[in-house]
């Protein structure tokens, strides 16, 4: 750089006041000094590549991704039981209490549902179905849901039939859920026109609640006065 200096200097010298040429060799000069410039640096930083700093710092990274990603997979596999299933149980007519012990020995949890519906296959307050269905693989601590038998057909509302014939109030009755047993006469001058409904003997009327499925008897008339 001190010979580029000097150099100019010695052109100023020879040019006197010749100032044109004096300043178009010193942009030539800075020119050259910046790329001279360039080529130090370029020079530096194939150096760096070529030295043990880079490849040490190049290890330290690659142990540290390493590292990294070692321990966000342990970390996963600890959190979601990765690879860790278990069949689940077959717990169709177990009473609730039983399916609670069962299921805490095979590592899962449940959840009860209660059921609108009575199955009259299944005892009273026992299992009826289960999700995931028996037989599945499913991880540990994953919930069951379980489906309740009730300890009874749901109650249903005796519909108005006084009046009606014997074909609709019986339509009415098995639409509600509720069926005829048995259809008595008695003397009166409406055929087949429903003038009672018993249960069990007694008479009922409408709005009453009557167990699902339950049977009742119809009294009607028989067309004579």
């Amino acid at each position: 750089m001190m010979a580029i200096f000097f150099f100019m200097v010695f052109i100023k010298i020879l040019n006197g006041n010749n100032k044109y040429h004096f300043f178009k060799l010193k942009k030539k000069a800075l020119g050259f000094i910046y790329l001279c410039d360039n080529i130090i640096v370029m020079r530096n930083f194939f150096n760096f590549l070529k030295s043990k700093t880079l490849i040490i710092q190049l290890g330290i990274a690659l142990v540290v991704v390493v590292l990294l990603v070692f321990g966000v997979l342990q970390w996963l596999k600890s959190t979601t039981n990765h690879g860790e299933f278990v069949e689940v149980p077959d717990f169709s007519r177990m009473a609730v209490s039983q399916m609670k012990h069962e299921i805490d020995k095979v590592g899962l949890r449940s959840q009860v549902l209660d059921s609108a519906n009575y199955n009259p296959n299944f005892p009273r307050f026992s299992i009826i179905e289960q999700n995931p269905p028996a037989g599945n693989k499913v991880k540990k601590n994953r919930k069951i849901y379980f489906t309740v038998n009730p300890s009874g057909y749901k109650k249903v509302s005796v519909p108005q039939v006084i009046q009606k014939t014997k074909r609709n109030a019986t339509s009415m009755l098995r639409a509600v859920g509720l069926d005829v047993l048995k259809v008595s006469y008695v003397d009166n001058i409406g055929e087949d026109m429903v003038l009672k409904i018993k249960y069990k003997g007694k008479e009922i009327k409408a709005g009453e609640k009557l167990p699902k499925t339950s049977k009742v008897e119809l009294v009607c008339g028989n067309g004579n006065h």
